[in-house]
């Protein structure tokens, strides 16, 4: 039946604009937790906890849904790679041979999505058994597949070479459903002034959990925010989120974050409005409170989720460097290194609108440091005499003339600040951070 449903579906023809990706999207993808033993058993289970209230937020019972992320993405392996004849994993038709033993009804499993009011992510171009032929009915056939399944969104890998962004988007949009778009070219494949026919961009390879690799994929987002080009419904994108995530598919290359290297980690995705997409175990109660106040914190995701002209970027850092280890990315499961210096500590930045901005001072060095913030050093800070809220603590911590000094700040911790303006000044308030 599905095989005549997506015969049938490749003679639809229609046109929309995309019209997604206004705020930078939040979810989760299975591939830092499962990598290529996921099936459609585990992606459910993991939709039901992404509904789950077990854990409250300002005391009320809250999901991660709850708090905007409410897609769950299927990552590869869900073909059959041994099924295919002129291709790996299509049939001679160029029609996707879904392993059944895996995912025995896809369009189950994205109408459990539904029922619980998520949306649900598909994956193409895999790299997996990646399709070295390509043809026009490849294609057509993918995206009659993920419409016929029912797929809200879709990331497209860089392995294969179905690497036509442009066909992609054109073949999505004449479906007549609006499809996020995820180009996963590693870097490979960026947006300029006018053209950007996806809704949110990698621009580097595999983040793995270790710090020095979250901070070398953090770096490659400056370019974009610099040009402007990180943007409502193009965002850059440095990877998944490895909050909470330990010992997955990179094996030894996935140490695992401390606490304050995972605050950091999501602060500054948050700050440069990099999409925010889980990829731990949400139904793992330990994992899941051990990361709950970072991944959970309201204020944090509102700084991702506001736009008013600037992504975030750099501002100042400092003019000592240190060396970060595992300072790489991964690629097609070759690890890559890094190819810039890592400040001591490094600031960034991002307006929000009526006046305020948000900073994150980042401390990269192996020891404690006391990070002093000069107001006349933010961009467009309008205040000399500025009011400091600490968004890690929910805190209001004064008015300030001309500098806040963070305090203490440990090894790979960070702070993060709401400045506005202010009519006077006052003492600094100290603040017990954990």
């Amino acid at each position: 039946m599905a095989r005549l449903l997506l015969c049938a579906f490749l003679a639809v023809v229609g046109a929309i604009d995309n019209g997604l990706g206004r705020t930078p999207p939040m979810g989760w993808r299975s591939w830092n937790l499962y990598g290529a033993n996921v099936n459609q058993s585990l992606m459910q289970r993991i939709m039901d906890g992404m509904v789950s209230k077990k854990r409250k937020v300002d005391g009320v019972p809250t999901s991660l849904c709850d708090l905007g992320y409410c897609d769950v993405g299927l990552d590869d392996n869900w073909q059959d790679c041994k099924a295919g004849h002129q291709y790996h994993y299509h049939d001679d038709a160029g029609i996707p041979i879904i392993n059944r033993e895996r995912f025995p009804d896809m369009i189950t499993m994205t109408s459990h999505a539904h029922q619980l009011n998520l949306t649900s992510g598909w994956y193409l171009n895999n790299c997996i058994c990646s399709e070295q032929a390509v043809s026009d009915s490849l294609y057509h056939s993918d995206v009659a597949a993920l419409t016929v399944f029912g797929f809200d969104a879709v990331k497209l890998d860089g392995c294969g070479r179905q690497k036509d962004l442009d066909k992609w988007a054109d073949l999505f949009n004449k479906t007549g459903r609006p499809i996020m778009i995820e180009n996963c070219h590693w870097g490979g494949t960026v947006p300029n002034a006018t053209w950007c026919p996806w809704n949110f961009f990698r621009t580097s390879g595999d983040v793995r959990a270790s710090y020095g690799s979250i901070v070398g994929n953090l770096l490659t987002t400056v370019e974009w925010a610099q040009k402007n080009l990180s943007k409502p419904g193009c965002w850059a994108y440095p990877d998944m989120l490895e909050v909470g995530c330990q010992h997955g598919p990179g094996g030894a290359g996935d140490p695992g974050l401390t606490f304050f290297e995972a605050r950091s980690h999501f602060s500054a995705w948050a700050i440069v409005s990099s999409p925010l997409t889980l990829s731990l175990d949400v139904n793992n109660d330990t994992v899941m409170d051990a990361v709950w106040e970072i991944i959970a914190n309201k204020e944090i995701i509102a700084v991702n989720q506001a736009w008013a002209g600037h992504s975030g970027s750099p501002f100042k850092q400092a003019d000592s460097y240190v060396q970060l280890t595992d300072f790489n990315m991964e690629m097609k499961g070759t690890i890559i290194p890094h190819n810039s210096q890592v400040p001591s500590w490094q600031f960034f930045y991002k307006p929000m609108g009526g006046g305020k901005i948000v900073v994150l001072l980042m401390n990269h060095d192996s020891k404690a440091q006391d990070l002093t913030l000069t107001f006349s050093d933010v961009p467009g800070l309008s205040c000399q005499k500025c009011k400091v809220r600490c968004l890690y603590v929910h805190s209001d911590l004064g008015e300030h003339d001309g500098t806040f000094v963070a305090k203490g700040v440990p090894s790979h911790d960070s702070r993060m600040f709401m400045l506005s303006s202010s009519g006077h000044a006052a003492v600094q308030k100290d603040v017990v951070f954990m």
